[in-house]
């Protein structure tokens, strides 16, 4: 397929009425492609957010997930100790690594740590150490605080396991991770912390959402504009942890 020239996608034209229409990518059908991949690939060329996220930097569109996340809820705060689950490919631990003043950029500010986890091999993130481990393997709560010097502010996770079609499928399998990582988040979190995880709609399961209500002061859910309107995916915010 020939790359679409620059501007391509977010350019304007001017119609007879005078007004400006956005000019969309189109992606023919190449042989031994299936309709679905053609459909996938129209759809990054035409994503503002991965148009962003090439600009900006950032791994993937879903560092601005977490942005829009942390910008309503305020966790991500200069000196805070960070733990990301299913880190890879890595967009996530960059904007806390920014955000918690892990490099020590902004002078007069707390220095904070960002640890990522992942069970595959992840690019190295500047400002952030990445742990290629298992988090439900016996020991992995005392490595991920030794890795940060004490315990955790936060921990967050956007993992997400292999769609399967079915929805229901689908939901009970997200929903086994965002319970393993908030188990793990008992185990590592300071009091005050913040936990977060994605979910799908239909809201967090009644026994998951009852456990978090007990150990956090507010649990939320929140869709960023970032996650796309025809994903059922939001996330399960739990802020003020009691111990």
């Amino acid at each position: 397929m020939t790359a679409p020239k620059s501007g391509a996608g977010q350019g304007s034209g001017r119609g007879s009425s005078g007004g400006t229409r956005n000019l969309k990518v189109r992606v023919k059908t190449a042989k031994g492609r299936k309709l679905a991949s053609t459909r996938w690939l129209e759809r990054q060329l035409n994503d503002p957010y991965v148009q962003r996220a090439r600009k900006e930097g950032y791994r993937g569109r879903a560092a601005f997930k977490i942005i829009e996340i942390d910008d309503r809820y305020r966790f991500l705060v200069p000196g805070a100790r960070v733990v990301d689950l299913g880190c890879a490919p890595g967009g996530w631990c960059q904007v806390a690594v920014s955000r918690v003043n892990a490099l020590g950029e902004k002078p007069g500010k707390a220095r904070g740590r960002v640890i990522g986890v992942d069970l595959q091999e992840v690019e190295p993130v500047a400002g952030a150490e990445i742990l290629q481990l298992d988090f439900l393997d016996e020991g992995a709560d005392e490595t991920l605080k030794a890795a940060l010097g004490g315990q955790a502010d936060v921990v967050m996770s956007d993992m997400a396991a292999p769609t399967s079609g079915h929805r229901q499928t689908d939901h009970l399998k997200i929903m086994a991770l965002a319970e393993a990582a908030a188990y793990f988040a008992f185990d590592v979190l300071a009091e005050g912390g913040t936990f977060l995880a994605k979910v799908l709609q239909g809201g967090t399961e009644a026994e998951l959402l009852a456990l978090l209500k007990r150990r956090f002061a507010k649990v939320q859910h929140f869709k960023p504009p970032a996650s796309r309107k025809d994903s059922a995916e939001m996330f399960v915010v739990a802020t003020g942890f009691r111990g």
